[in-house]
C-alpha cells in the first residue's frame, strides 16, 4: 500500500472529547471517527488490526473444537420471556417494534438465541459436546458511553457458547476455552492476568475474567504475589483476621453533631480516625428496605449484597422515604435501634468503641460495640477488596493493580436451558437439560487495550501480530530519483517475501513522515535518505526502540524478516 492512495486522516490536535490514551489516539491516528455517542467508524487501519485479532481469535477457537456461524442481531422477545430476562436485563438493551406491533431486541448477548436454535436441532447426547460461536457486533444502550471503544453502544465480540450433556463435560469444555484464551493474549504480546469474576446479568456459578493491565483501565483487580489468588474488586473474598480487640467497652452516649452529614465531618469533628466510624448505607432490595453497615473507610460493594439479600433488583432509597421508615436523614444513619434490617461487615464485629450515626438529625452515638449495642442480621462480606488485604488462599497481603477486561468465561450450567425446557436424551434415553458455558472476548475493546498497553509521547506502538502493517519505508525526499527507486525496490522486495509494507511516497517533509509513522505505530521504520545511500545504506528502526541501525540495502530483507519473526 502506498501512503499517498491510503485513507488515512491523522489529527495533529488532542480532541477534546477523548480522555482516554487509546481514543486519542485512535482518533489521531485516523483509525476511527465518531458517527454518535458511542458509536463509531473504522477506518482501514483500525479494520486491518481487527481483523488479525479476529484471525487469531479464529484460529484458537478452531484449534479449541469450535465452529463458527452467525446469527441474528435482531432477536424476538418471547425468546428472552423464556428466560426472564426480557424485564431484567434492564434499560442497557434497545427494544424495537417492528410495523406489526411486534417487539425485537438488538442483541446485546446471544444466550438465548443459541439456546433455541441448539435446542431444535440436538437431541442426543451423541451430538455433544459442542462449541459454536460467532463474531458479531453486539449492542448495549449504555447511559454515558464512554472512553472511544471501551465502553461504547455498538462493539465487535467474539462469543462462543459450549454444550455439553453433564458438569464433568462442561468442565473440559470450559478448560479447553480458558487454555485457548491464555493462548490468544499471548499471541497477541498483551500482558494480562487472569481473575476470579462475578457472572452479572449473564449468570452462571463460576467465571473468570482476563484483564490486560493498565494504569488507565476500568477494572481493579486484587492479586496474591504467588501466584495462588487474583480476582477483581467485585468478586474478591474480603478475609477477616480476627486477632482479638482487648479494648474495654465504654459506654455509649449521644453526642451533638450539627451539620456532620459525611465521614470526613465527623473525623474531623470528633478526632477519631475513618477506622473508628461505621456507615450506614440504605437500600430497596426486591422493595424491601435495608441498611449496610460497613467501616468509615471501606466502599460498599453492591454486588456482594445483592448476592447476600438474594435479591434481583437493588437500588439505593432516596431521601424521603429513608426519613420516613428511620426517622431520620443520610449522614445521620446507624445501625443502633434501626427498625430495618441490618447486615453488617465482617470487619465490623470485631470494632470496639465505634461512632455511628443515631438516627436522629445532628445527633450521633459514640462509644457503639456490636454485639452490646446493636445485634445484625449477619456478619457477611459486603465490602470491595483492597491492596493489603489478607489473601483468601494463603494468608499473605494481597496487591492491586488496575487493567481492562478484554475477556469472560462462564459456566452457566442449566441456567437457560432448563428456562428454556432445551433437552437432549442421555445414554438412559432420559431427558436432560443441556449443561451450558459461554465465552466472550471483546474484538473492538482488545484493539484499545492494545493501545493503552503499548504507547509512548508519540503515539501507537502496535505489538507485530496486529500492526495494521509490519515495516513503512520513508523516503526523505520523495522528489529525489535515487530514493524514490530504492524505497520502491525495497517495497517490492518486501511485498514478494509476504511482508505487509507502507510505503510513504508523499511529497511530504520529512519530519511530517517521521511523526505520521510513530503515530500511527507501524513497527519497523526503514528510512531512505541521502547520507545513507552513499554508503549504500538505509536507516532500521524499531518503534519501541530509540536505537537506529544502518543497514546494508542488500541485506535489508532478511534483516526485516528477522525483526518481524523475533516480534
Amino acid at each position: 500500500m502506498k501512503f499517498s492512495e491510503l485513507f488515512c486522516p491523522t489529527l495533529r490536535e488532542v480532541p477534546s472529547e477523548a480522555e482516554t490514551v487509546s481514543h486519542q489516539l485512535l482518533l489521531r491516528a485516523g483509525y476511527i471517527r465518531k458517527a454518535g455517542a458511542g458509536i463509531y467508524s473504522y477506518l482501514p487501519l483500525a479494520q486491518r488490526v481487527l481483523r488479525k485479532i479476529e484471525t487469531i481469535v479464529r484460529e484458537e477457537m478452531d484449534r479449541a473444537g469450535g465452529q463458527e456461524l452467525l446469527m441474528p442481531i435482531i432477536q424476538p422477545r418471547e425468546l428472552w420471556e423464556q428466560t426472564g430476562r426480557w424485564d431484567v436485563y434492564g434499560d442497557e438493551m434497545f427494544r424495537l417494534v417492528d410495523r406489526h406491533q411486534r417487539h425485537f431486541a438488538l442483541g446485546p448477548t446471544h444466550e438465548e438465541i443459541i439456546t433455541s436454535l441448539v435446542d431444535n436441532d440436538v437431541h442426543s447426547y451423541r451430538d455433544l459436546p459442542l462449541l459454536l460461536y460467532q463474531i458479531q457486533n453486539k449492542y448495549r444502550d449504555e447511559i454515558r458511553p464512554r472512553f472511544g471503544l471501551m465502553r461504547g453502544r455498538e462493539f465487535i465480540m467474539k462469543d462462543l457458547y459450549s454444550f455439553d450433556i453433564d458438569e464433568e463435560g462442561l468442565d473440559i469444555s470450559y478448560r479447553k476455552m480458558y487454555d485457548a484464551y491464555h493462548r490468544i493474549f499471548q499471541r497477541l504480546k498483551l500482558q494480562y492476568r487472569v481473575v476470579e469474576a462475578d457472572s452479572g446479568a449473564i449468570g452462571g456459578n463460576e467465571s473468570h475474567e482476563f484483564v490486560v493491565l493498565a494504569d488507565t483501565g476500568e477494572s481493579e483487580i486484587v492479586y496474591c504475589e504467588n501466584g495462588d489468588y487474583a480476582a477483581n474488586v467485585e468478586k474478591a473474598a474480603c478475609v477477616y483476621k480476627d486477632e482479638g480487640n482487648d479494648e474495654a467497652p465504654l459506654e455509649m452516649q449521644k453526642i451533638h453533631t450539627p451539620g456532620m452529614r459525611t465521614i470526613k465531618d465527623l473525623v474531623e469533628f470528633t478526632g477519631q480516625p475513618e477506622q473508628r466510624h461505621v456507615k450506614t448505607l440504605t437500600y430497596y432490595a426486591d422493595g424491601e428496605l435495608v441498611a449496610a453497615v460497613l467501616r468509615g473507610d471501606r466502599e460498599l460493594n453492591e454486588i456482594k449484597l445483592k448476592q447476600v439479600l438474594g435479591c434481583r433488583e437493588l437500588y439505593m432509597a432516596d431521601d424521603a422515604a429513608v426519613r420516613e421508615a428511620c426517622g431520620a436523614g443520610f449522614g445521620s444513619l446507624g445501625p443502633v435501634g434501626l427498625n430495618i434490617k441490618v447486615y453488617a461487615d465482617l470487619e465490623v464485629a470485631g470494632m470496639r468503641n465505634l461512632t455511628c450515626g443515631a438516627n436522629e438529625d445532628d445527633y450521633h452515638f459514640i462509644n457503639v460495640n456490636p454485639g452490646r449495642d446493636f445485634v445484625p442480621e449477619d456478619y457477611v462480606d459486603i465490602r470491595n477488596a483492597v491492596e493489603g488485604d489478607l489473601c483468601p488462599v494463603c494468608g499473605k497481603p494481597l496487591q492491586a493493580t488496575r487493567g481492562i477486561e478484554v475477556g469472560h468465561i462462564f459456566k452457566l450450567g442449566t441456567k437457560y436451558s432448563e428456562a428454556m425446557n432445551a433437552t437432549v436424551l442421555d445414554q438412559k434415553g432420559q431427558a436432560v437439560p443441556l449443561v451450558m458455558g459461554c465465552y466472550g472476548i471483546g474484538i473492538s475493546r482488545t484493539m484499545a487495550a492494545s493501545i493503552e498497553q503499548n504507547h509512548d509521547e508519540n503515539g501507537i506502538i502496535w505489538p507485530m501480530p496486529i500492526a495494521p502493517f509490519q515495516v513503512i519505508i520513508v523516503p526523505v525526499n520523495a522528489k529525489k530519483e535515487d530514493q524514490m527507486s530504492t524505497a520502491l525496490a525495497l517495497y517490492n522486495q518486501l511485498q514478494e517475501q509476504g511482508v505487509e509494507v507502507l510505503l510513504d511516497d508523499r511529497d511530504e517533509r520529512a519530519g511530517v513522515k517521521f511523526k505520521d509513522a510513530d503515530l500511527i505505530g507501524i513497527p519497523v521504520r526503514i528510512t531512505v535518505g541521502p547520507k545513507a545511500l552513499q554508503e549504500n545504506q538505509v536507516e532500521v528502526k524499531k518503534r519501541w526502540e530509540n536505537e537506529i541501525q544502518h543497514v546494508a540495502i542488500d541485506q535489508v530483507v532478511d534483516a526485516i524478516l528477522e525483526i518481524i519473526h523475533q516480534g
